[in-house]
């Protein structure tokens, strides 16, 4: 060799960023996975794994509590480095939810009326959205069930999602005391049309899997119920049609008696939801990945989440603000609503008597806050 003359360095370097402290088996926490590549007739490829990131509270629909925002951000990076890993699982346990956003009981018991901490929180899941947007693999969003607030926005900075056909979306920030500036206000308008963007980031309206899919929102949905060894869609949804009395009507939720049956089927079977398709789904993505150059890819993907990082860096540190200054106030009133519904039988505010207390200049203070929230049941 020409070269032969030059020292040279060959022992491999460790890039690694995280040990295993930030994941675990046990719920509440973040699963971390490498799984063997498998190519379309099932065997193994040496050497070669893909990333499984799951988010594992299921009794909370797997919102993320601030030790599992640590443990997304760990699994993003750690794979970013790994020179074995050819793409990113980012999904959740169970068949009802792939993530509901933030843990509104941490955030209504201990970050509430403490912004200041709550900042420093924000700084954590800025850093967990820009994890999966630096990710130098291909992210994939499993979405095993409800993607809704947080869950939509962390879902949304994916590169691609695959979803059961059960899952709903949107937004719940102005119902319970927020605003969807975690990622939504940034991502949405470049999914979906400027008013359809509006309307879910502000309206607290969830739309199904279909919908979105409809609207461009997702990659691809897939029936999960097997009832009696078939594929059942979705059956609270109008897949049959696309438009009835000059409606669109594709991927809404049917009405009345049908609604209450189809919901009545769901109850019955989702606890057996059967991800085959799904995965197999997902598993066909990642192979196409397999067999493209990883340099090319990596400048491609990344190309592509500029335009997604653009609004997002441009906003993400001004919203951490905002928000850690909400908590004292309506987020203080929101989260508190929805984490004592068991107690006060309501899960809101009272808006109307909370906007007339602020017509008549109010102070803000533990006198307001009571005439709007609701009083515990009688035992």
């Amino acid at each position: 060799m020409a070269l032969e003359w030059m020292p040279r360095d060959n022992e491999r370097k460790d890039h690694s960023l995280h040990t295993d402290v930030h994941w675990g088996t046990e719920a509440p926490c973040v699963v971390y996975e490498k799984r063997p590549l498998k190519g379309p007739d099932d065997k193994v490829v040496d050497r070669l794994y893909v990333a499984h990131i799951r988010l594992n509270n299921p009794k909370q629909y797997n919102s993320y509590t601030t030790d599992m925002v640590k443990g997304v951000i760990a699994g993003m990076e750690n794979a970013s480095l790994d020179r074995s890993i050819i793409a990113v699982v980012f999904t959740g346990t169970g068949p009802y939810a792939f993530c509901t956003g933030g843990n509104t009981k941490e955030y209504s018991e201990f970050y509430s009326q403490r912004p200041d901490e709550y900042g420093q929180y924000m700084e954590l899941f800025n850093h967990m959205v820009d994890s999966i947007l630096a990710c130098k693999k291909p992210v994939i969003n499993r979405v095993n069930g409800m993607r809704v607030a947080g869950g939509q926005e962390i879902g949304m900075a994916c590169d691609l999602t695959v979803t059961s056909d059960l899952a709903i979306f949107g937004q719940a920030g102005p119902r319970h005391g927020s605003a969807a500036v975690g990622g939504s206000s940034d991502f949405l308008p470049w999914y979906l049309s400027i008013e359809d963007a509006m309307w879910s980031c502000i309206s607290c309206e969830m739309w199904s899997a279909y919908k979105m899919k409809f609207k461009t929102l997702i990659s691809k949905v897939v029936p999960v119920l097997k009832i009696d060894g078939q594929w059942v869609r979705n059956p609270m949804i109008e897949t049959e049609q696309f438009i009835d009395d000059g409606e669109i009507v594709y991927g809404e939720f049917k009405k009345g008696a049908a609604l209450k049956e189809a919901r009545a089927l769901v109850r019955k079977h989702q606890a057996d939801a059967d991800f085959e398709l799904l995965d197999k789904e997902t598993d066909q993505i990642i192979w196409q990945f397999a067999n493209l150059f990883p340099g090319c890819l990596t400048k491609s993907l990344d190309s592509i989440r500029q335009k997604k990082k653009f609004f997002w860096d441009t906003t993400k540190n001004d919203n951490r603000h905002w928000l850690a200054a909400n908590m004292s106030g309506e987020a203080f009133l929101g989260f508190g609503a929805f984490n004592t519904k068991r107690i006060t039988g309501q899960d809101t505010i009272d808006f109307i008597k909370f906007r007339q207390n602020i017509e008549q200049s109010k102070l803000w203070n533990d006198d307001m806050f009571a005439e709007v929230l609701g009083e515990p049941k009688e035992s």
